[in-house]
């Protein structure tokens, strides 16, 4: 039971991490006002997960292409996690 639900919570991890992705784009290229509701779930998806991203940013920056920065730290982050889910889940 209590495996079922660390498993569970480690997959519900990776969906918001990815969905954090997707409104990190939404709201770099959208005309959003401070005040908008999409905003706000990222700004408190941010305070949730920057923390966790800003050990991986230290060891890996961001990769450069041209006159832009890939960040890799989300994809790291998710590769990490799926490695644990499936040590403990499987």
């Amino acid at each position: 039971m209590v495996l079922n639900l660390v498993c569970g919570l480690l997959q519900l991890a990776v969906w918001v991490i990815i969905g954090w992705i997707v409104l990190s784009y939404v709201v770099s290229f959208g005309r959003l006002g401070w005040d908008h509701p999409v905003r706000r779930l990222y700004d408190a998806l941010s305070r949730a997960i920057e923390p966790i991203m800003r050990p991986i940013r230290s060891i890996v920056p961001p990769l450069r292409i041209g006159g832009a920065a890939l960040d890799l730290s989300p994809l790291i982050l998710i590769l990490g996690i799926s490695l644990l889910t499936r040590l403990i889940c499987s």
